[in-house]
């Protein structure tokens, strides 16, 4: 009997060329050799591809004619565009990962078709779509319990992902509990329910062979921001990415904490629909490498903001770090900071009332440290617009669990 792969077969009929599938999967298996060869390649290491984008001329609705990027094409033979592949060295299990595409695709361009279909059509051991790792955002609805989002994200990740352990205590806070640095322990277990008009702060990551990822969104539960959540979800994403931006190896991480966390992108002023904001208390999470990153010798700095910086030393290439600045309304911090006479001079107490119960926002993400920057390991929608459209359906724009972004 045939196997799949001799039956799936690229052929545009009469006097045209076949090609099989299984060209494709010895492609794969000479790949995975090839790396198992390299002494340096770890054990459990999969490969990631991103095949080639449909670009349209001029921003009008003419697709431009499509070609394959060739490595993608070489790897797994898939004709569509917008796909990701993956391939476990160690198995050659492989995986394909298409777009989902809206309803209205069946009108303007054709049949749209089942994962199963593409399955077939190459030979592939999986195939997924390119949206599902963003699926733990956009079933967030006022009324549901934290608890609720922190179970789907704990079974997506075993689900999908074969991880039966999250990396730590998963945190879905949702109003004025996401200004709770750690929220989710057994004395606040994330048993809120979620309201209308409350920001979520979701600080949740998985782990697989004792990897761990360490990610988090901060969003509306409406999928609106107010202009109030804009101004802080927007100075934090301005942190996140002038901290990345300055990383690269040599970069000391103490200093690169105080210039965001006391320069003045903190201490200035923010224009909120005409009127000024003055940030009067913030507690940005510095870069944290995966392993404790404060070697003997190195100690720790007894100094608010600074002394649970658990990266004091400089940055190298092939470091994995996770940058999480952050915005936190913390009552009792504000309070102790209104009544003491060296900072209550500097906290605009009308605008801070306002404030009182926002919680807060944090935006964390992976990166691994290149020779001349970083690589970005994390991708979700992160800016304002890409969020609202995320959480509209308003977009079909692939989020990858794993891609290099231009900051």
């Amino acid at each position: 009997m045939a196997s799949s792969k001799q039956k799936a077969v690229y052929w545009l009929g009469n006097d045209t060329l076949r090609v099989s599938a299984a060209l494709f999967a010895e492609n794969r298996g000479r790949l995975c050799r090839g790396l198992k060869a390299e002494k340096d390649v770890p054990a459990g290491s999969v490969v990631v591809l991103q095949g080639g984008e449909q670009k349209q001329r001029y921003c009008t609705d003419t697709d431009e004619l499509f070609r394959q990027e060739s490595f993608f094409h070489w790897t797994f033979g898939v004709t569509e565009a917008d796909c990701y592949g993956a391939i476990d060295v160690n198995s050659k299990k492989s995986i394909l990962f298409v777009p989902k595409l809206p309803e209205s695709y069946a009108t303007w361009m054709g049949e749209i078709y089942p994962r199963e279909h593409f399955k077939e059509k190459y030979a592939i051991d999986e195939v997924h779509y390119t949206t599902d790792v963003s699926a733990v955002m956009k079933r967030v609805k006022p009324g549901v319990k934290e608890y609720e989002m922190e179970s789907l994200f704990q079974h997506y990740c075993y689900a999908r992902g074969g991880m039966r352990h999250t990396s730590y205590t998963c945190i879905c806070g949702s109003g004025n509990n996401s200004s709770i640095l750690h929220y989710g322990h057994a004395g606040a277990a994330n048993d809120k329910t979620i309201q209308d008009g409350d920001m979520c702060l979701f600080d949740m990551g998985g782990e697989y062979y004792c990897y761990s990822s360490d990610i988090t969104c901060s969003f509306p539960v409406n999928g609106k921001f107010t202009a109030d959540q804009r101004a802080i979800y927007e100075a934090v994403l301005k942190s996140s990415r002038a901290v990345m931006a300055a990383i690269k190896p040599g970069t000391n991480t103490e200093e690169s904490h105080k210039q965001n966390m006391f320069g003045p992108l903190w201490f200035g002023r923010l224009c909120c629909k005409g009127r000024n904001v003055c940030f009067c208390l913030i507690k940005p999470d510095a870069a944290a490498v995966e392993v404790c990153g404060v070697f003997q010798g190195i100690e720790r700095i007894d100094e608010p903001g600074l002394k649970s910086l658990r990266m004091g030393r400089v940055v190298q290439e092939r470091m994995v770090l996770t940058v999480e600045p952050g915005i936190y309304f913390i009552n009792h911090l504000l309070d102790k900071a209104l009544g003491s006479p060296a900072q209550c001079g500097f906290i605009n107490n009308g605008v801070l009332t306002r404030f009182r119960g926002f919680g807060g926002v944090r935006i964390e993400d992976d990166i691994a440290v290149t020779a001349d920057g970083v690589e970005l390991l994390t991708c979700v929608p992160r800016t304002v617009e890409e969020i609202e459209a995320f959480m509209a359906d308003e977009t079909s724009k692939p989020f990858s669990p794993i891609s290099s972004q231009k900051l």
